[in-house]
C-alpha cells in the first residue's frame, strides 16, 4: 500500500465512524460510503484499535456512541469538513489547470483590455488555451445564449436571461482633423455636429450614435455609414468629414486627429456576460475574478496614452 492508499484508508475509515454515528446503523453508514456492511465495522474497529478505546456500543436496537465516541465526534466531524473542502479545492484547481475559455468581444476590448487581463491570469494558470470571436454586441449576445462562447463582453444592458456585469462606462468621443476650427475647444457643442459632412460607425442594431442623435433631436449630415472604427478615423484624418468613435478605441492610434468630449454627456456602458455564472467552468470563474484586475491595469494605461492634450488616442 502506498502513502497516498494509507493516507485515504485513514481518512475513510474515520469516515466510516462518523457515518455510523450519524445513521446509528452499519447498513445505512455502508450504503451511504458504498460500501460492504463488513467494510463498515472493519474500519470502525481500525480506528478504536489504533485510538485504544471503544468507540460504539452495539445492541439489538441498533448502535451508539460511548462516552468516548461522544468526546471525540467533533473532531472527527471537522476532519471530515476538512477533507471535503480539500476534495472540492482539488476539483476546482484541476478544472482550471487546462482546458479552453472562449471568449466574444468586439475589437477594442481585445486590443486594449484583454492582453493585459491575460497576461495576468496566464501567470498563475499558463495552461488555458483562449479563443476570441470578434463581433458586433447582438451577435455576442447570440453566441453567448447558443453556447458558442463562455463569456463575452459587450455593452450593458445585455439582453433579457445573460447574467451580466458592468465593467466601465466607456465616453463617446468627437474625432476631428487636426486642421479643424474646433480642435481648440474644450468640448465640442453637440449642435455643431450637424454642421459638416458626418462619418456614423453604426451597424443594425448597433445604433448607440444614431439614439445620441435622436434623444437630442438633431439629424446630422451623415455622408459615410461603416463599421470600421479605422476607416472612420482614416477618412476624418482625410477631411471628409467628422465622427463619434467610443474612447477606448481611440488608443495607440497612427491617425493624426484630435478627440474631444461633447458638451452633453455621451457613454456606452461596457460590461461582461455569460449564460450563468453558477454554472460556469472552474476556469471561467477564476478568469472573472480576474476582471478586478482591469480598472488599475486600464486606468494606468490610459493615463499614458493621449491622442492630444484634450483627448485621448
Amino acid at each position: 500500500m502506498t502513502n497516498t492508499d494509507t493516507m485515504e484508508y485513514s481518512v475513510r475509515k474515520y469516515l466510516a465512524f462518523l457515518k455510523t454515528a450519524e445513521h446509528k446503523s452499519f447498513t445505512r453508514a455502508a450504503e451511504a460510503l458504498s460500501c460492504s456492511q463488513s467494510g463498515i465495522s472493519r474500519m470502525i474497529h481500525d480506528v478504536e484499535e489504533e485510538l485504544g478505546f471503544s468507540l460504539l456500543s452495539r445492541n439489538c436496537s441498533g448502535v451508539r456512541l460511548t462516552a468516548e465516541g461522544e468526546k471525540i465526534l467533533p473532531k472527527i466531524r471537522e476532519l471530515s469538513i476538512a477533507f471535503e473542502n480539500i476534495q472540492n479545492q482539488a476539483e476546482e484547481i484541476r478544472g482550471i489547470e487546462s482546458g479552453m475559455i472562449r471568449i466574444g468581444t468586439f475589437s477594442s476590448v481585445a486590443t486594449h483590455w484583454l492582453p493585459n487581463i491575460i497576461r495576468k491570469f496566464q501567470q498563475d494558470y499558463p495552461y488555458i488555451d483562449y479563443e476570441f470571436l470578434l463581433g458586433d454586441y447582438q451577435e455576442i449576445e447570440q453566441w453567448i445564449a447558443d453556447g458558442r462562447v463562455d463569456l463575452g463582453f459587450l455593452k450593458i444592458p445585455a439582453a433579457k436571461g445573460l447574467d451580466a456585469a458592468a465593467l466601465e462606462q466607456d465616453k463617446l468621443m468627437v474625432i476631428l482633423p487636426e486642421n479643424h476650427p474646433l480642435a481648440g475647444c474644450k468640448k465640442f457643442p453637440i449642435a455643431r455636429l450637424c454642421d459638416e459632412p458626418f462619418i456614423l460607425l453604426e451597424k443594425e442594431k448597433c445604433a448607440e450614435i444614431s439614439e445620441l442623435f435622436a434623444e437630442h433631436h438633431l439629424t446630422p449630415k451623415v455622408h459615410f455609414t461603416t463599421w470600421d472604427d479605422y476607416a472612420v478615423m482614416s477618412m476624418v484624418e482625410s477631411g471628409m468629414g467628422i465622427g463619434i468613435l467610443p474612447q477606448l478605441i481611440l488608443k495607440r492610434i497612427p491617425y493624426r486627429i484630435i478627440a474631444k468630449e461633447l458638451d452633453v454627456a455621451a457613454s456606452r456602458v461596457i460590461g461582461v456576460a455569460l449564460r450563468s455564472r453558477k454554472d460556469a467552468s472552474p476556469a471561467v470563474k477564476k478568469f472573472l475574478e480576474y476582471l478586478s484586475y482591469r480598472n488599475s491595469e486600464i486606468q494606468d494605461i490610459t493615463n499614458s496614452e493621449k491622442v492630444s492634450a484634450e483627448g485621448e488616442t
